[in-house]
């Protein structure tokens, strides 16, 4: 069974990571920062060598977005991020192919345990199945 195993974020964690603390977002060092990838790259490796790893990407920060809609009469507008009616987006995500939905629950528990500053606030990993084309679950 496949899942999408995601990671959130603000533009504010973005900024933080630069150095730029505010609110629940305190200022990452560059130690905290290599801590932080090298956990991340630890997990993706380790799910790569059981054979379980489908993809895994980590996104930029919401400053890079750009967001699509239309208007009322139906004509495309286009907005450059971030967007302050947006206060967690994806910030990264691994694609899983699993035995179990308890085993995907003990790779996002371990995700969880990712080091970083005193006083973070992490928002809590999202699990979703993915589904295949007729609709069922892959």
């Amino acid at each position: 069974m496949k899942y999408l195993v995601m990671v959130q974020g603000s533009q504010a964690d973005y900024e933080a990571m630069t150095g730029k603390p505010s609110g629940n977002s305190p200022a990452w060092s560059e130690q905290e920062l290599q801590a932080m990838f090298a956990f991340m790259g630890g997990i993706t490796n380790d799910l790569a060598e059981s054979g379980e790893l489908v993809d895994a990407q980590g996104l930029t920060e919401p400053a890079q977005a750009r967001f699509v809609s239309k208007d009322k009469a139906g004509r495309p507008v286009i907005t450059d991020g971030p967007y302050g009616e947006t206060k967690e987006v994806l910030a990264g995500y691994w694609v899983v192919d699993c035995e179990s939905l308890d085993r995907v629950t003990e790779i996002a528990k371990r995700i969880t345990e990712c080091p970083g500053p005193e006083g973070l606030v992490e928002p809590p990993v999202v699990i979703r199945p993915i589904q295949d084309a007729s609709g069922g679950e892959c």
